[in-house]
């Protein structure tokens, strides 16, 4: 089974600590830069229906804009209220200077 890897941004297009909103394929997608380690979620929080790439980083937790719950970045767990249902992450790779998401 043969892996596909998808180019959606270059790293420096993903402000340390903050968020961009690429697409895979017709999926909105969250990167996010944590202290250089680049995250992949989906960007439509599973509450509310808002991009997180509008929230607010705290540490390792992503803030949605609408309704203040939380997911953690890595995991994709829903860890703040409202938010009870988990977002879904995506693999992520680096290649010369690339991120590449797994399809």
């Amino acid at each position: 089974m043969s892996e596909n890897w998808v180019k959606v941004a270059d790293v420096f297009d993903v402000p340390e600590d903050g968020t961009l909103l690429v697409n895979l394929g017709v999926e909105p997608v969250c990167l996010y830069n944590l202290g250089g380690k680049i995250f992949a979620t989906h960007d439509t929080c599973t509450h509310g229906q808002a991009r997180l790439t509008d929230g607010f980083i705290e540490g390792e937790e992503i803030e949605c804009p609408l309704h203040q719950g939380k997911f953690h970045i890595a995991t994709g767990k829903a860890v703040g209220v409202p938010c009870t249902e988990d977002i879904r992450t995506y693999a992520v790779k680096i290649k010369d200077g690339a991120v590449l998401l797994k399809e």
